[in-house]
Formats: C-alpha cells, sequence, structure tokens
C-alpha cells in the first residue's frame, strides 16, 4: 500500500481524534452506512469492522448488543485514537482494536458471524489487491453469516457527474487516496466464485440532495464542509426512499 496513503489516514487520526471526522466530515453519510450495515448485526454476534478507522461507527453497533466488536485498521495513528473512544463505553461486549491488513487478516477461517467494511477496499490501490482484500473479508466469515461491503462505486459517480453536467456543476472526482470499486467487477468477481450476493443503494436520495440539488437552490459557499441544511433534509428523506443508482456509497451483501 502506498505511503501516501497511510501517511493521509494518520495525519486524520492526529487532527481529529476520536471525532467522526477522522473518518469523513459528512455525518448523514456515515450515519446511512451504520444504519445500513446494522441491519445485519443481531444479539450475540461476533463481529469485525475491517477498516474500522477511529472507532466511532463501530462503537455505535454496541446498541445490538453483540457478543463481541473488533476493529482492525491499518493506521496504528487510527487504532490509538479507537483505544481512546473506548474511554465511556460499558456493557457486556467485549472490545478489541488490532493493527492490521484487510489483505492478510490475521484470523482464523470462519470467526466472525458479520464481517464488513466501511470505504476501507477503495483505499487499496489496484483491482487485484481489492480481490484480495473481499476473499479475506469472505474466509473469515462464519458459514451462513453476512459480508458486507459498503463502498464508493464508480459507476454512480459517473451517473451523478452526469446529472451535474445537466447544470454546468464541475464533477465530483476521486480523492488522490481513493479507489472506486466498479461494480461490474465485483459483481462478475462473486458470480465467477458463485458467491451469492444482494447489491444494496441506501444512499441515492441523500447524494441527490448533498450533491446535486443543494447547489441550485442554495450557496454552497455559505455552508462550509457538510453543514448545509439540506444534507439533513434528504438524510431523513433516504431513510424512507431510495433508488436511482446515484448514490456513491452503496453495499453489497455477501451471505456465506
Amino acid at each position: 500500500m502506498g505511503d501516501f496513503i497511510l501517511d493521509f489516514w494518520n495525519n486524520q487520526a492526529d487532527v481529529h481524534g476520536t471525532s467522526h471526522s477522522a473518518s469523513w466530515g459528512d455525518i448523514y453519510a456515515i450515519n446511512l452506512e451504520v444504519e445500513n450495515i446494522g441491519r445485519h448485526i443481531t444479539e450475540n454476534d461476533d463481529v469485525l469492522d475491517v477498516g474500522c478507522a477511529n472507532g466511532y461507527s463501530m462503537l455505535c453497533h454496541l446498541d445490538k448488543k453483540p457478543r463481541s466488536l473488533t476493529g482492525v485498521d491499518f493506521s496504528p495513528s487510527m487504532i490509538e485514537q479507537a483505544e481512546k473512544n473506548l474511554t465511556n463505553q460499558s456493557g457486556d461486549t467485549k472490545i478489541d482494536f488490532h493493527v492490521g491488513d484487510v489483505r492478510k487478516l490475521q484470523f482464523d477461517d470462519e470467526s466472525f458471524n458479520v464481517v464488513y467494511t466501511t470505504r476501507t477496499l477503495i483505499n487499496l490501490p489496484n483491482w487485484k489487491d481489492q480481490q484480495q482484500g473481499i476473499e479475506e473479508c469472505i474466509r473469515v466469515c462464519k458459514t451462513g453469516g453476512k459480508v458486507i461491503f459498503s463502498e464508493a462505486f464508480w459507476e454512480p459517480l459517473v451517473l451523478l457527474n452526469a446529472l451535474r453536467a445537466l447544470k454546468s456543476l464541475p464533477p465530483l472526482v476521486e480523492h488522490d487516496f481513493n479507489r472506486y470499486l466498479k461494480k461490474t467487477k465485483v459483481e462478475d468477481f462473486l458470480n465467477e466464485k458463485n458467491i451469492k450476493f444482494e447489491a444494496v443503494d441506501f444512499s441515492s436520495v441523500y447524494y441527490l440532495g448533498s450533491r446535486f440539488l443543494r447547489e441550485l437552490v442554495t450557496n454552497p459557499a455559505d455552508y462550509p464542509g457538510y453543514s448545509n441544511p439540506i444534507n439533513k433534509i434528504f438524510y431523513e428523506i433516504e431513510k424512507n426512499y431510495s433508488g436511482g443508482d446515484f448514490g456513491i456509497q452503496q453495499a453489497y451483501i455477501v451471505t456465506k
């Protein structure tokens, strides 16, 4: 993995500490990710978060009362912050954080009921490494368990940019530290291995509001970062309605 990617995430941890902003400033998109993943976590599950960052999102799943929550991240600085996030946690769930690599997880086969990534595979430099990460997540999941790849995808980015172009808005772009997955490649890969999966679009209405309509009906310059109030409005709508494949954040859910 390129050192500049690791340097970026170490710096994010140092700057943002235990805040959700260490992973991403868009708290509403993070909430949608957490809610979508949380639907597959039940009481007494052993859960692995691969790419847990500072643990902010992982610890949101404590309300599901899993038996254990294990977080892995390749950034030592993120794991340091994750340990700090444990300070105010209580309950019976066993919680562990480890430095690790999605391409070679340090766990035995069939160790967890639920394994998930959140914008983790997109930090790998190429499709070959991303395939390796997919296979490792499936390997450590128990038979009958769920593997959730909650990632950013290329095709929705293209579709959303086509819509933005109609109103002469500048295109959205990948960051240097991201390599968005292609839905077609993921589906072909899983189909070739006879792996059952479901594709879930959980963010399209939110993206239409927060990455398109907001620039037509408000002045984004008045709202730094992700503070535009229209974001919350479309987050609330997204809870009940979605579709259209405009959501860059989507999920592939594998049943092992």
